[in-house]
């Protein structure tokens, strides 16, 4: 019985596994045909030649090294903002007491239940009155402020894991209160603080509903709105947007490479309270 249940999870593992790379696999490929295999007919599951000339087109015809840059900038600077703040709003909840903590906690969970086009109108007008509409650093506040609750829990349940003893020695040896946070407790939380800067960039990397609301002009296009421009009435450059795809998973992938270790560790832990 047991190695019937074994086998069962290997290949439901396999199926999902199966399911979850064809996408993967079929934009690569396409990404490499020539323009007429994308197109023929009976469907080719393999490149004949491989071509690089979508991703030639993809940086003549367009702007896409200047989207590529606008997408990295917003999601550093997001991200970095959003690790600060919630360092110190999650620090503050974990070890101070205070009335309305408990009801600061259940707040911060409902933020994540209200769906996004609920406040894009208050928002937009908001940002317009102020003149503040396509610009950069307008989605970069707009996602430091989204990613904050989320982060701010993820971070207290990884500070509750520190035994507050070791600031309290750190304070006995001459250490003021903030430097203990910065020399004890944050080098300790490094794991948990890296799973919170990968779960900021990756959604601010994503995102295309706010991106596609607040920014207007070509120049200032991040990448999700630049591929969703490639798709139009009259046709979609399936060559064009399987390159620009492939080439907007990189910075995901090299953060999951170099960090992935970090990654674990950090959501693991900050899953058990020690």
């Amino acid at each position: 019985m047991k190695i019937i249940k074994k086998f069962m999870k290997f290949i439901a593992l396999m199926l999902y596994l199966i399911l979850a790379v064809i996408p993967l696999y079929w934009i690569i490929i396409t990404s490499l045909k020539d323009i007429k295999e994308v197109f023929v007919f009976p469907i080719k599951y393999l490149p004949q030649v491989i071509s690089f000339e979508s991703y030639r087109k993809l940086f003549v015809f367009t702007n896409f090294a200047i989207y590529f840059r606008n997408s990295l900038m917003v999601a550093l600077i997001a991200s970095f903002g959003a690790l600060f703040i919630t360092v110190f709003s999650g620090y503050a909840i974990s070890r101070c007491g205070f009335k309305f903590k408990r009801s600061i906690l259940i707040s911060l969970f409902l933020t994540q239940a209200i769906p996004g086009f609920l406040i894009l109108v208050p928002l937009y007008t908001m940002f317009a009155k102020v003149g503040m509409l396509d610009k950069l650093p307008s989605l970069m506040l707009l996602y430091i402020n989204i990613m904050i609750p989320f982060s701010a829990i993820m971070s207290k349940s990884f500070f509750d894991r520190i035994p507050i003893s070791l600031e309290e020695a750190a304070q006995v040896d001459g250490c003021s209160r903030v430097q203990a946070l910065f020399k004890i407790v944050i080098p300790l939380t490094l794991p948990g603080l890296s799973a919170i800067f990968c779960f900021c960039f990756i959604n601010t990397w994503n995102e295309l509903f706010l991106a596609v609301m607040f920014i207007n002009s070509d120049p200032k296009m991040t990448i999700p709105v630049a591929l969703n421009s490639f798709i139009s009435k009259i046709g979609v450059g399936w060559d064009i947007l399987s390159a620009g795809i492939v080439i907007s998973l990189i910075p995901t992938l090299v953060i999951y490479a170099f960090a992935q270790r970090h990654i674990v560790a950090g959501l693991t832990g900050g899953a058990i309270k020690g």
